[in-house]
């Protein structure tokens, strides 16, 4: 057995591209439209990855006009990045708000345009602790 994915509906398909591919780094593998029933796959996976990489399908359908209810809900989803520091500040230079910030140099999460609670993980060891971080407090859920 093998994990494939992880599906999430979202209201605004290219808000949802911007915040995973612009602001987690992740890439377009495919994208299904599907006419008759009125929606659009795309699965996103990291660069380089591969097919089997775990990917994150982000569902659009057409006529939904309503904001999607229950994001919190649905627990979150989990990336291993590089640089806390660095992947925070980029989300913040686009517009997001860190929910959780990385105080331990170790954790943090920020919320999708669909309320996607995304948790951020330092890989490795915890960066010490640094300004503005240690001082930033918890905004809205995560």
């Amino acid at each position: 057995m093998r994990y494939l994915h992880t599906m999430i509906r979202v209201l605004d398909l290219p808000a949802a591209l911007r915040f995973f591919c612009d602001g987690l780094g992740l890439v377009e593998v495919r994208r299904r439209d599907h006419e008759q029933g009125r929606y659009t796959l795309v699965f996103l996976g990291q660069p380089g990855g591969g097919a089997d990489s775990p990917q994150i399908e982000l569902t659009h359908n057409w006529d939904q006009s309503e904001a999607y209810t229950g994001g919190r809900n649905f627990g979150h989803v989990a990336y291993e990045v590089d640089d806390i520091y660095a992947a925070c500040q980029r989300f913040i230079d686009l517009g997001y708000a860190i929910s959780r910030p990385p105080r331990d140099g170790r954790m943090a999460f920020v919320r999708s345009p669909d309320k996607i609670s995304v948790e951020l993980l330092q890989r490795g060891e915890a960066l010490a602790p640094a300004e503005p971080w240690i001082s930033m407090k918890n905004v809205g859920e995560w």
